[in-house]
């Protein structure tokens, strides 16, 4: 029965509401007493029936909620007859609830708009090469898939053959259309928008990175922040003190109206409601913009992080290495660098096919005798000439001899922080190429919008040579660099920065980053790294776009101040609303519940803003064509 009644409270609200006009058209217009009590009789019972039932549910796990506050406060009006107060009371604690209800599932829509992307259904190859269309579940990783234009990319896979133009918005926040072709990896839950392709499945079910995104978000609902957790507590002894109230205003008073008047004007409603509500929105914002935040409790440290340490190598530079600079000193430039890519073919070295790459398309030759010469590079024999490719060393031991304007390029480059790539051919230099890994576009406005959100300290530590790492800071004004730094270095100098006071935030994409991800107050992931930092960190920026960064720093800073101003509406109210019990001659049950449910529904309405929130001045807003709105402090 009390779950029958339950489910019906939004029909009991309809009846009630009714009940109450019927009441009030029979006192004011047929002017029949009986029929006006009557109705307003059976709206109360009518409508106290759920909210008691709530109330009862409580008590049994002994907990004093807002529906024992509210339960004896209609019991108390029925008693004295004042049917018209409890017929009202319990219509706006009901109908309150239920706009409460809905707009909470509007804030929860963001989540609901994931999961309603899961893709159901794939084409699978078939021992045959035909394709048949089976449940998502059934696809096993190594499955050939095929995928048609508009369709939704069943599982994360990697293309076989076709292109087309991929809507990753899901995954990324992105709505430009990703170009993919032969080789790209594909996500789950993704649409191809024009073109058909055959993937082979490398991740399935919960595994794919839309799954991980489902898991991830649902979890950190679930969690509690910090605010919350002090709301949980307040409302712990905050009824029981209303009730203690209460008593004492009867029994000081003898007035039982005004003691149950307390009662009702004493519902923190709102407080209650306002901080999980603003957290779910906040949460929902970032998975709509490629950024996972797994929990409030991570909003909270987040919000107040003023020092945030970078990996170098796919952090803030892309982690492929291309030519930055070169000088030929050839005459017959595309003889040598012909020489020079034959060798380099023989090698799969990252520096290697990075000058691959800067070569481009050229003549190869066969490679001969070759040797590698550890630490130094590569000897081989091609057309009969003796090529000599590598560092500085190699020449020295090639007795290869360095004018005066190679000696000079050769410090500029590496003042530049290059990686030095020399090619002798028979014993004299012919080119020498500088090699580094690149900033990522963008990157340095970024980091001035981190400053401009209150952090103070821009940190580097890299693995790489200190020249490297110093020209990136210079280049990006970081507050500090660090290079040659080994994992457990990285960790030590975040313990180090923690000690000092500093609330500390670490970006990084690699197995070798998990350790300072997980130590860190806030550990940031991106969303291309291994699956180990995603695992450890607190916050994944999709896609591995770190323009998302400031946004998910203002977001939950945004967040942060929107939890507090629900906390400040919701005392406010019920100090304003007791303050005019005691001192003025206005102030009824009636009043009260109405401004408590009102005040409900401003602090969802406060917290709804949050699913807007775009962080003004973010290049991602220009990128992807959004209007800035701010919705911040």
């Amino acid at each position: 029965m009390q779950q029958f009644i339950l489910g019906k409270k939004n029909q009991i609200t309809v009846i009630s509401g009714i009940l109450i006009v019927l009441g009030f058209f029979s006192h004011f217009v047929l002017h029949n007493l009986g029929l006006s009590q009557g109705s307003l009789m059976i709206a109360s019972v009518f409508g106290v029936a759920p909210i008691a039932i709530q109330a009862y549910q409580a008590l049994k796990v002994k907990v004093v909620s807002i529906d024992v506050l509210v339960t004896i406060a209609v019991i108390g009006a029925f008693l004295i007859q004042n049917y018209e107060e409890s017929a009202i009371v319990t219509f706006l604690f009901l109908f309150g609830h239920f706009l409460e209800q809905r707009t909470l599932n509007q804030t929860r829509s963001a989540i609901k708009e994931l999961t309603d992307m899961a893709p159901e259904s794939a084409l699978r190859q078939l021992a045959n090469g035909e394709f048949v269309e089976v449940d998502v579940d059934d696809v096993d990783e190594g499955d050939i898939l095929l995928v048609k234009t508009g369709a939704k990319v069943p599982v994360d896979g990697t293309i076989l053959t076709g292109e087309g133009h991929i809507n990753e918005a899901s995954i990324t926040g992105e709505s430009v259309p990703a170009s993919k072709t032969i080789d790209s990896a594909v996500f789950a839950g993704t649409i191809l928008e024009n073109g058909t392709i055959q993937i082979r499945a490398d991740r399935v079910g919960e595994d794919t990175t839309f799954g991980r995104i489902i898991e991830l978000v649902e979890e950190a609902q679930d969690s509690k922040s910090e605010a919350e957790r002090f709301i949980d507590k307040f409302s712990k002894y905050y009824t029981p003190a209303v009730l203690v109230l209460a008593f004492v205003v009867w029994m000081i008073s003898q007035n039982v109206e005004l003691a149950i008047t307390v009662l009702v004007l004493g519902c923190p409603g709102a407080l209650v409601i306002g901080v999980p509500v603003s957290n779910v929105a906040g949460i929902g914002n970032g998975a709509r913009n490629g950024v996972l935040l797994k929990g409030s409790e991570v909003i909270h440290d987040f919000s107040r992080v003023d020092t945030i340490v970078f990996d170098k190598t796919g952090t803030l530079t892309i982690g492929n290495p291309e030519v930055a600079e070169k000088e030929i000193y050839a005459e017959n430039v595309n003889e040598v660098l012909g020489y020079l890519a034959s060798v380099e073919r023989e090698s799969d070295h990252p520096l290697a096919k990075a000058v691959l790459t800067n070569i481009g398309t050229t003549t190869f030759s066969t490679v001969e005798e070759t040797e590698v010469v550890k630490g130094g590079g590569i000897v081989a024999k091609v057309n009969g000439h003796r090529i000599a490719v590598g560092n500085v060393a190699l020449m020295e031991k090639e007795n290869v001899k360095l004018s005066k304007k190679a000696q000079a390029d050769v410090k500029r480059f590496e003042q530049n922080g290059n990686s030095l790539v020399l090619t002798a051919v028979d014993g004299n230099l012919q080119v020498l190429m500088g090699i580094r890994d690149q900033i990522r576009p963008g990157v340095k406005n970024d980091l001035e919008g981190l400053r401009k959100l209150g952090v103070k300290n821009l940190v580097v530590l890299s693995g790489d040579n200190q020249g490297t790492v110093d020209l990136v800071a210079r280049e990006l004004g970081l507050t500090d660099a660090h290079g040659h730094m080994l994992p457990e270095d990285k960790s030590a100098h975040i313990e180090k920065l923690q000690k000092e006071g500093q609330i500390v935030a670490f970006v990084g994409d690699g197995v070798n980053d998990s350790p300072s991800l997980a130590l860190a107050d806030i550990g940031i992931a991106m969303g291309s790294g291994t699956d180990v930092a995603i695992e450890t960190s607190d916050v994944v920026l999709m896609n591995s776009d770190f323009s998302r960064l400031p946004h998910a720093l203002g977001l939950t800073k945004a967040t942060a101040a929107n939890m507090k101003q629900n906390i400040i509406i919701a005392l406010g109210v019920v100090v304003v609303l007791v303050a005019s019990l005691f001192f003025s001659d206005w102030m009824n049950m009636s009043i009260g519940m109405l401004v408590h449910e009102g005040s409900i529904l401003v602090v969802i309405f406060n917290a709804m803003r949050l699913l807007k929130f775009r962080l003004k001045g973010n290049r991602n807003n220009v990128k992807t064509g959004v209007k800035e709105i701010v919705t911040a402090k």
